[in-house]
């Protein structure tokens, strides 16, 4: 049995509510969101803030056989080990308290799941689940022109934060992916998108099936001292 979907007025949510409610959702309904909310949701999201109002993001929402196809395509990439040719790169390695926070996220999610720290296929799996994306009925792919660099991938970050909070305001559970621009030549082929065009990563989004027991991973965040510094 499938959870029912949420009840949200985004019209009444707070600002505090949606930042506090938004996280990574695993797992969820096959019901797909009506167009009309899609384009309410994706609308607002173009209020988001932009250097000298350039608005440089390039979205492409995938939904039915567009998104059916993909799937297909990521996971029969990873399973047969193909090269992965990511336009932005890999994550790069970290250290220190931020690879303190990463293990941590893991484990979070891997001890939802009940995937013990041995369970290589367990974990394969579960990595594999990101590639099938979490069996959400749409995903966004979020990109931009080449030549721009690293100052207007600061405004795509910002459109994709509007876009969850919005996301989350209308109870549409979603979740960023970085494996989502692993295999960009797909995206812009499915999408006829030129190649001056960067996919950075993508969104799975629809609504939450609070049956899936990844979907009770919570992570924390660090306390306030140790990111933001204030001095007078």
């Amino acid at each position: 049995m499938t959870a029912a979907l949420p009840h949200t007025s985004p019209a009444t949510m707070s600002l505090e509510t949606a930042l506090r409610e938004r996280r990574s959702v695993r797992g969820y309904l096959p019901e797909p969101v009506p167009e009309a909310v899609l384009q309410e949701v994706f609308a607002l999201a173009q209020l988001s803030p932009s250097n000298c109002n350039v608005q440089p993001w390039e979205v492409y929402v995938a939904s039915g056989a567009t998104r059916d196809e993909l799937r297909r395509r990521f996971m029969a990439g990873v399973s047969s080990g193909k090269a992965m040719t990511p336009d932005a790169g890999f994550m790069p390695a970290v250290t220190g308290d931020h690879r303190t926070r990463q293990v941590d996220c893991a484990q979070a999610l891997y001890g939802a799941m009940g995937i013990e720290r041995g369970d290589k296929m367990g974990r394969m799996n579960a990595t594999l689940r990101n590639f099938a994306l979490f069996d959400a009925p749409h995903v966004c792919f979020l990109g931009m022109r080449r030549e721009y660099g690293i100052p207007m991938a600061l405004d795509v970050g910002m459109y994709a934060q509007s876009l969850m909070l919005v996301m989350t305001a209308h109870g549409i559970g979603s979740c960023a992916q970085g494996s989502m621009g692993y295999y960009p030549d797909d995206v812009r082929e499915l999408f006829g998108i030129s190649d001056d065009i960067a996919i950075l990563f993508g969104i799975s989004f629809g609504y939450e099936d609070t049956t899936v027991v990844a979907n009770n991973a919570r992570t924390t965040r660090a306390a306030l001292q140790e990111n933001v510094h204030i001095k007078s």
